[in-house]
């Protein structure tokens, strides 16, 4: 999309969903969910996927999640 952003869509049966994620080195972080498709994505949830793509970048260990 812009910024390092990308794009997923899913189809649920009969709704489009689309979820908004990042790299981070070998990593794919989801920082947006469940979008319903519109004509595209409004620009207020990706500039909140840019700041939550810094904020990850900043500290990633606070922000990952491990299975003990």
């Amino acid at each position: 999309m812009r910024d390092g952003i990308y794009e997923l869509r899913v189809r649920l049966q009969r709704v489009n969903y689309r979820m908004l994620y990042f790299f981070h080195g070998e990593a794919a972080a989801i920082v947006s969910h469940g979008i319903r498709k519109e004509d595209e994505v409004p620009r207020k949830e990706i500039d909140r996927a840019i700041r939550c793509r810094y904020e990850y970048a900043k500290a990633p260990q606070l922000h990952t999640f491990e299975e003990i």
